[in-house]
């Protein structure tokens, strides 16, 4: 029986630690290592049910804030303002962390902001550009900063913080607001 307020799916892996997931349509995911036991599944999930409840609220109100789709050609508008945008960014950022990068797409993804490949191909996501300024400015050089440390350790965010000192505030609001930008457009 489900001791919590919330239903929730257990997914076993070969991973290591327990994790949770709230999905985009509010359902709770419970990633588990093989041979977890069920009473330290329930242990975990009472630990993190405040987390859980907090998220599981936040996608009930953008469901219930949602507006109508974008057409395509108001999509393609944005786009290519976006192109626009993240291109001059980028060179004029690429420049000063003196680093080089691949082709730049312009993308609509659900859950991230920018990316980086491997081979320095750089993804952003347009419904950044209604967002202040200064959060565009973090996303272009977090994605830049990839072409020196693929990866999230201190050194990447040292890289981060040379060139942008008050990142941990972007970082915050695109945390706080990003579901927001969802809505604009």
């Amino acid at each position: 029986m489900n001791s919590h307020p919330f239903l929730y799916d257990i997914i076993y892996s070969n991973r290591k630690t327990l994790a949770i997931q709230v999905n985009t349509k509010g359902q709770v995911l419970v990633r588990a290592p093989r041979r977890t036991s069920k009473a330290t599944i329930d242990r975990f999930l009472t630990e993190k049910e405040d987390w859980i409840l907090k998220h599981l609220k936040k996608i009930s109100l953008a469901r219930t804030e949602t507006p109508p789709p974008l057409d395509d050609g108001a999509r393609r508008h944005y786009i290519c303002i976006a192109r626009d945008i993240f291109t001059q960014k980028t060179a004029y950022y690429a420049a000063i962390m003196n680093v080089t990068y691949g082709h730049i797409s312009i993308r609509e993804q659900k859950t991230r902001w920018g990316s980086c490949s491997g081979k320095g191909n750089l993804n952003f996501n347009w419904r950044l550009i209604f967002a202040p300024e200064e959060v565009l400015d973090y996303v272009v050089v977090h994605e830049l900063a990839h072409r020196r440390e693929m990866n999230h350790s201190k050194a990447f965010y040292a890289i981060v913080e040379s060139i942008l000192p008050d990142y941990k505030k972007q970082k915050k609001w695109l945390k706080d607001n990003g579901n927001r930008l969802w809505m604009a457009g």
